[in-house]
């Protein structure tokens, strides 16, 4: 499980710099992340529910779950009749010491980058990345890297954010802070289906919005604080927000009649098994 923050097309400037920074900030949150994955969870969860009813793959499959976080869906793929052997691998390096703290499973633990994956041709029947390809590059050049690593037969599945998520904490921010940004912006969902075609022939995308309750905008960005989801684009303030200034925004993000908020995600999923 991975953030709930991206950037749409990519992420910008140094490549090296933006990823350590982002492996911090999850590492970072190690110790919170489990308790405020609730988006994550949910959107996990989707996906196993289609591996077991549908019993997409064959026993004895070999998993690997790519941006594994705190390894939550690594265990929940070991548990599973049909799956071996699983491997998990997250670009941050704290985030896979807690997942191997977490463990008393025979799960292989890996720090490494989904564009670059230090894993052989053809070495897995099942590939699950739950909330992960929108903190990439370039969502294309992991999708060759799971094609590569794939066995023929094997199946993705991948989920993802889409622009619009978190569009009332964008639009409270932009009426009290205009010139600075503060929520990342995702792929639309036209250029997600470009680049997915472009690199997985036959692929299903699957999508819905999900709105998630909060008790304040206080609480949504506690929980963001704690996933290790801060904005990291380069129109975000280099001071830390005024207490002031958050509590603007917080006047201004749309209530519910019991005067508690909303927060939308615009959720994606997608399938395919390679030939």
């Amino acid at each position: 499980m991975s953030s709930i923050t991206g950037t749409r097309g990519g992420l910008k400037g140094d490549s090296r710099t933006l990823k350590a920074d982002i492996a911090r900030g999850f590492g970072n949150a190690r110790s919170t992340y489990e308790n405020a994955s609730r988006l994550q969870r949910f959107m996990g969860n989707t996906m196993l529910q289609k591996l077991q009813t549908r019993n997409a793959v064959r026993a004895d499959s070999e998993a690997l779950d790519l941006g594994c976080g705190t390894g939550w869906f690594s265990r929940k793929l070991a548990a599973m009749e049909q799956v071996g052997e699983v491997a998990g691998v997250d670009l941050s390096r704290g985030m896979v010491q807690e997942a191997r703290e977490k463990s008393s499973q025979g799960i292989d633990w890996v720090v490494g980058d989904a564009e670059h994956l230090p894993l052989p041709d053809a070495s897995y029947d099942l590939i699950f990345s739950n909330l992960m390809i929108q903190w990439c590059e370039d969502p294309r050049a992991v999708f060759r890297e799971c094609r590569r690593i794939l066995r023929p037969g094997g199946r993705l599945m991948v989920s993802s954010l889409l622009d619009g998520t978190l569009r009332e904490l964008n639009s409270a921010w932009k009426a009290v802070d205009p010139e600075h940004e503060h929520v990342n912006r995702f792929e639309t969902e036209t250029a997600l289906h470009a680049k997915v075609h472009a690199e997985l022939p036959q692929a299903t995308i699957e999508t819905r919005t999900i709105r998630l309750p909060y008790t304040s905008p206080m609480m949504l960005a506690g929980e963001l604080r704690h996933l290790g989801a801060g904005f990291r684009g380069a129109g975000r303030r280099k001071a830390i927000t005024a207490p002031g200034r958050m509590r603007n925004m917080c006047r201004h993000y749309p209530k519910e009649p019991d005067g508690t908020i909303m927060a939308s995600y615009e959720a994606a999923w997608i399938y395919w098994q390679k030939r």
